[in-house]
């Protein structure tokens, strides 16, 4: 009997069915699972039930969150947040977890450090409490997030009940333009489709723009796949993944890379595979992208204006505009090359690898910057590459502020903050009301463009920038 076509989705998920229910629900086992400060109700629920942990070894704490970019001494943390940290350290080292605390050279945000130390492999099955964690289908890995309850099954179980999500293929072809880059098609993505648009939904990236991505730009496009409403993002594995994974530290090695090669090109979907949806994209048609509301789905072509609610056709989304520019400290059919800006903020599990930075530091290198602004690298090791190739030192004479790995003002909830009614140009993955600090105002944009903002003061075409340059 000839088995029929399927997608990378249903490989790598009928590959970790443990046992299925009669009402639908899959019985998942998982390969990889991080956990990290936010994580300690899960380990409070398994102390009050006397548990342990099933597979401590398949298990990796990572401090990112909450931890200060700007120091890294626990008795100059505040006491809430050094809380935080002493009960990860605590509940790791009870369960004999390894833990990339902010003294290992390795720390950093959990989304890049998984990838850069080899944990995140093609064809596993990835958890952690945190909804980016979309990011590591990069790899072609089953990787989503996880709410406090699961965490604690995962713990308890290493398995997870879960629904077969839809499979929907986005094609992306086409070269793209100069100045446009993985954060660019990944806006312009969930535009397509609307925050919730793929709700429900695993997401395969397919075409050739998308194969012609480094693994930093897809690590990029999966993290915001999550921002459409996907379960989860998910690209093949290819010779450009097999090369980033090479020698990383928890990679196979020698003949046993080789062999894991072999079985990771068998992962890709099936020619005549069926997806439940599918979508397109000319890669020729993404211009540089900024957000201009309150979702990721708000975006727009930088040469474009804000948009008008009273020339919105439907009734709920005209009250979204309206209720979003009105947060924003916006009007109808603003240039938004007209929006001045009063911070940068360049970092996050999107956009804090050394690609990332590099294209920052390429529009500013001989520049200065007209309002302050920060750089927070995703890892210690992107930290280190960075300052070898000198990155920080043009970050630096700009008269931005070079910091620590961590998840920083992406969050908000590590000292690093807008001020109220602060607007920011950023490379994060969210523009929610409120999300870089109370009553702050964040505009999503790529690296380079946030460079571009940074020299300006305000949202500004990149292109504009390179054409001076020649």
């Amino acid at each position: 009997m000839i088995a029929e076509p399927r997608t990378l989705f249903d490989k790598v998920w009928d590959a970790h069915v443990v046992a299925a229910r009669e009402d639908g629900l899959d019985l998942i086992w998982i390969d990889r699972h991080f956990v990290h400060e936010g994580s300690f109700h899960a380990f409070d629920k398994l102390a009050a039930r006397g548990a342990a942990l099933a597979r401590p070894d398949l298990t990796f704490g990572v401090e990112d969150h909450y931890v200060p970019t700007r120091t890294r001494a626990l008795d100059r943390i505040d006491p809430a947040i050094r809380r935080m940290m002493e009960q990860l350290r605590a509940n790791t080292q009870r369960h004999g977890v390894r833990l990339f605390d902010i003294d290992d050279p390795a720390q950093g945000i959990v989304h890049v450090v998984g990838p850069e130390q080899g944990l995140t492999l093609p064809g596993l099955s990835i958890v952690c409490g945190d909804s980016h964690t979309a990011t590591h289908g990069a790899f072609g890995a089953l990787a989503f997030g996880i709410g406090a309850s699961d965490v604690a099954h995962v713990l308890e179980t290493q398995t997870l009940w879960q629904k077969r999500p839809k499979r929907l293929r986005m094609t992306i072809d086409g070269a793209l333009a100069p100045g446009v880059s993985a954060k660019d098609v990944a806006l312009a993505v969930i535009a397509a489709l609307g925050s919730d648009g793929a709700a429900g939904h695993a997401i395969e990236f397919a075409g050739s723009t998308v194969r012609a991505l480094s693994m930093e730009g897809r690590l990029t496009l999966c993290n915001l796949a999550i921002e459409a409403g996907a379960r989860c993002g998910m690209i093949a594995p290819d010779e450009t993944t097999f090369a980033f994974l090479r020698g990383r530290p928890c990679a196979p090695r020698g003949a046993d890379f080789d062999r894991a090669c072999d079985d990771w090109r068998a992962l890709a979907g099936d020619d005549g595979a069926v997806f439940d949806r599918e979508a397109r994209l000319d890669a020729a048609a993404i211009a540089p992208i900024v957000t201009w509301g309150v979702n990721p789905e708000d975006a727009l072509p930088i040469d474009a204006t804000t948009p008008d609610p009273d020339r919105v056709a439907d009734p709920a989304r005209a009250a979204h505009v309206r209720a979003a520019l009105d947060y924003m400290g916006l009007t109808p059919g603003q240039r938004l090359q007209d929006i001045r800006i009063d911070r940068v903020f360049i970092g996050s599990c999107t956009n804090a690898r050394i690609e990332d930075l590099r294209a920052a530091a390429a529009v500013l290198q001989g520049r200065r910057a007209v309002v302050p602004g920060l750089v927070s690298p995703g890892s210690g090791a992107v930290k280190r590459q960075a300052e070898a190739e000198g990155l920080d030192r043009v970050f630096r004479d700009a008269g931005l502020d070079w910091v620590g790995a961590g998840c920083s003002m992406c969050v908000g909830m590590n000292g690093d903050l807008l001020a109220p009614g602060e607007r920011c140009a950023s490379t994060t993955n969210r523009n929610f009301r409120g999300r870089q600090g109370p009553g702050s105002r964040t505009h999503l944009m790529s690296p380079a463009m946030a460079a571009a903002a940074a020299v300006t003061g305000r949202l500004t075409d990149l292109r504009a920038l390179k054409r001076e340059r020649g």
